[in-house]
């Protein structure tokens, strides 16, 4: 058995707070008290609040991405697209202040279109990119520029979530996800060749 180590722990305890309560709730106090060290102790592992969330959403997104790979996939790139939409609005649902901080809030050390994406460090924004790549490849797809069309699907999930988030879309969550994988399939059909 593996020994957890304290910045993991500490890490783990930013990630339970964030998740329960928001960004806004996590502070150093807050962590020390969880993982039961000094909020000063916690400098020896991080230099500040924000290395810390960093280290949650970077965390977050590994999770979220081996969780997608460890899922089998449709080699038809447009079932894949399906597959994957299904997915993250499912985690967006079941993580609603995790999904927020990786996705929505603003955060000096988050990724940007068009030079983060372009050079493949979004982890998430890769997977989307290759399965509408392989789209193109299988002839489902127009020839486009995979990050823009990319970036029009992440912008209308992300757009979606955030105003149900907001109660901007009055529905039970069975009824929002089936409205996400209805719209979803037309912004996948807007991708084929016309």
């Amino acid at each position: 058995m593996t020994e957890v180590s304290t910045r993991d722990r500490i890490t783990a305890a930013a990630g339970w707070l964030l998740s329960e309560q928001g960004a806004d709730a996590v502070s150093m106090r807050k962590v020390a008290t969880a993982v039961g060290i000094t909020p000063m102790a916690i400098y020896q592992y991080f230099p500040d609040r924000d290395a810390l969330l960093h280290e949650v959403a970077d965390a977050a997104f590994a999770e979220l991405v081996q969780r997608w790979e460890a899922e089998p996939r449709s080699v038809a790139a447009d079932q894949r697209l399906r597959e994957m939409l299904a997915d993250h609005v499912d985690y967006a649902l079941a993580q609603p202040r995790l999904y927020q901080y990786m996705f929505t809030e603003r955060r000096d050390q988050a990724r940007r279109f068009p030079e983060d994406f372009r050079a493949r460090r979004s982890p998430t924004f890769t997977l989307l990119a290759d399965a509408i790549a392989d789209g193109i490849t299988q002839q489902l797809f127009r020839d486009d520029d995979i990050w823009e069309s990319s970036l029009m699907i992440a912008a209308f999930v992300h757009g979606l979530i955030q105003l149900y988030h907001g109660d901007r879309i009055g529905m039970p969550e069975a009824d929002f996800r089936a409205l996400c994988l209805s719209l979803g399939e037309r912004m996948i059909d807007g991708l084929r060749p016309q």
